[in-house]
């Protein structure tokens, strides 16, 4: 008998759980697309977007996943042949160095694995090497949300600055944004981008790129924008509809409207991020407890490497697939399948799993996923340690105690 009626709970990274109040904002009649509420709520979002990214930077709204805010960001900054060198810590930095090559960058990479984060060290020796100052760019994710690797921005930054070299620092917070911290300014960032679907909470539809004045600058040299990912008209709109290179995205704009006052004027990025380590700490409880007793194992072994938002973990003998399976038919918790960490069509591909802890997500929603968690695994006789929701609700309450 399943037991999957009732709402469902998507704990995947990416579309995140919408609040309803997101839902009730986006569900009314599209406004007039030329001028009033609608140029209003633009200027508001740019300004909020701003914020967000802890950012006094520019920002260009693309209608558009995070591979198109990935391409936008390749196209503003870079002419063809041009070089960056791009940080590998799972399958996002590699699709995103994979999108600058096909798009005319020559790309030098360098590979971490799918355990680490990036080492800064290895970044300074890097760009020492590049005497001629020939990479433009150092591409990176802040989160990788394949591996659930969290790589330390500041510090390769701060290689860059050692190496005394000019290249522009372009990160990936599309799995960060909204959850982990991120101070764009602060840790000297010079292009990032991010979509709509994971921290900020909205259906996704929307990339947006932020750039410092250092960027914009170089963009006016690149010769492979387009016109409609050209970030100047977005950033410094004359009309509304230059905001977003033709018809607004109206509805998508009222939810995030919403969500935004909801981050930065009720909840607050410091509480937001408090909340989501908490959260991501019970979760890491819960799978090092039952590690003890089963092949069970976190992808990422040092806690300060790994991301607030989601978590990357192996269950062997197939059995992360199988759980998946049975807890979205028989439970109603749909969990996301593991990406790049194996061969598909390979044994060990149905070993990886993760579990998304983003966005509109609190402590009853945590124990829930992790709780059928379990109880699947009991009934697909997959060996475990005990105790598991146990140890997740203890951080659940020293995480309550320490807010």
């Amino acid at each position: 008998m399943s037991l999957a009626q009732g709402r469902p709970y998507l704990a995947i990274p990416g579309p995140s759980t919408m609040p309803d109040r997101v839902l009730a904002a986006m569900h009314k009649p599209a406004p007039n697309i030329y001028e009033g509420e609608i140029e209003e709520i633009a200027a508001r979002v740019a300004a909020n977007l701003r914020r967000v990214a802890m950012s006094s930077s520019h920002v260009a709204i693309y209608i558009a996943n995070g591979h198109g805010a990935w391409e936008a960001s390749i196209a503003n900054v870079f002419s063809r042949g041009d070089k960056a060198l791009s940080l590998v810590t799972g399958r996002f930095g590699d699709i995103w160095a994979k999108s600058a090559t096909t798009m005319g960058v020559e790309v030098e990479r360098l590979e971490f694995g799918l355990k680490s984060p990036a080492d800064p060290a290895r970044v300074e020796e890097a760009l020492r090497a590049d005497t001629g100052h020939e990479l433009k760019a150092v591409l990176m994710t802040h989160v990788d949300t394949a591996t659930s690797v969290r790589n330390d921005v500041a510090a390769i930054r701060a290689a860059i600055d050692a190496a005394n070299h000019p290249a522009l620092l372009m990160v990936d917070c599309i799995a960060s944004l909204g959850c982990d911290e991120f101070r764009m300014d602060d840790w000297g960032v010079d292009v990032m981008v991010a979509a709509s679907q994971k921290g900020l909470m909205v259906p996704p539809g929307l990339g947006f790129v932020w750039f410092s004045d250092k960027a914009l600058e170089a963009s006016r040299s690149s010769n492979m924008v387009t016109p409609y990912w050209n970030w100047h008209p977005r950033a410094f709109p004359e009309m509304v509809y230059q905001y977003f290179g033709g018809t607004s995205p109206t509805h998508h704009l009222f939810g995030l409207d919403e969500s935004l006052k909801m981050i930065l004027d009720e909840e607050g990025l410091p509480h937001i991020w408090k909340r989501h380590a908490a959260l991501a700490r019970a979760v890491w409880a819960a799978f090092e407890t039952w590690g003890q007793g089963g092949d069970l194992a976190l992808n990422i072994a040092e806690p300060a490497h790994r991301a607030h938002s989601v978590t990357a973990a192996r269950i062997g003998n197939g059995g992360a697939e199988r759980l998946r399976k049975w807890l979205e038919a028989e439970a109603g918790v749909t969990l996301g399948i593991g990406l790049g960490m194996a061969e598909p069509g390979t044994p060990e591909a149905d070993d990886f799993l993760r579990v998304a802890h983003m966005g509109h997500v609190n402590a009853h929603m945590t124990l829930g996923a992790l709780a059928t968690m379990e109880a699947g695994m009991q009934a697909l006789d997959i060996p475990h340690g005990r105790g598991g929701i146990a140890a997740a609700a203890g951080e659940i309450a020293k995480g309550v105690a320490q807010a």
